[in-house]
């Protein structure tokens, strides 16, 4: 599902929205919760010193932080508060991806891109709040925020997974894991 087109905010609007968020590092309560993506992604992968990148990290990369305590080695970017082009030039074993992809006004582009980036057998990690049918979106409050443009359910990353040569790992409400099938 995706917001009415006319309704989306311009980039300074958007960026204002973005900087009322408290993404603090030192919050146990923000590792608690981004701890909820961190510790399925960490648990499928096969090693410690793998390449990452946290796509769509915000201002306080705290997820690519934890990341690199647990021994993988991250790159960040976001088009906010991370704009390094450089890094959409590398190849990552693992892209993470917090609460993030609601934000997207062209999903398929960045999905195009994560597959383009991924190295073969990679691992895709996305938390985001999913719908779960029409009748419940209607009352949802997460599409509330302005901000929160494109929505997701299971069916739609198990088309995704099935579609893209993944196999998915629904880790949490919220959290899905999808591993790329080695050709």
């Amino acid at each position: 599902m995706f917001a009415d087109r006319t309704t989306l905010l311009s980039d300074a609007e958007e960026l204002a929205q973005y900087q009322l968020h408290e993404n603090n590092l030192e919050d146990p309560g923000y590792r608690q919760f981004l701890l909820r993506l961190a510790a399925p992604l960490l648990r499928s992968l096969p090693a410690a010193g793998l390449s990452g990148l946290d796509f769509g990290c915000g201002p306080g990369p705290l997820l690519a932080q934890m990341l690199r305590e647990a021994g993988q080695h991250m790159a960040v970017w976001d088009p906010y508060f991370a704009a390094d082009a450089a890094v959409l030039q590398q190849h990552y074993d693992f892209i993470s991806c917090s609460e993030a992809i609601e934000h997207f006004v062209n999903p398929a582009q960045e999905w195009a891109l994560w597959l383009k980036l991924l190295k073969p057998g990679g691992t895709l990690a996305i938390m985001t709040k999913r719908y779960t049918t029409a009748a419940a979106f209607a009352g949802w409050h997460y599409k509330l925020d302005p901000t929160h443009v494109s929505f997701f359910s299971a069916d739609t990353f198990a088309y995704l997974a099935k579609r893209d040569g993944f196999t998915l790992n629904i880790a949490d409400n919220d959290v899905v894991i999808l591993q790329q099938r080695k050709h």
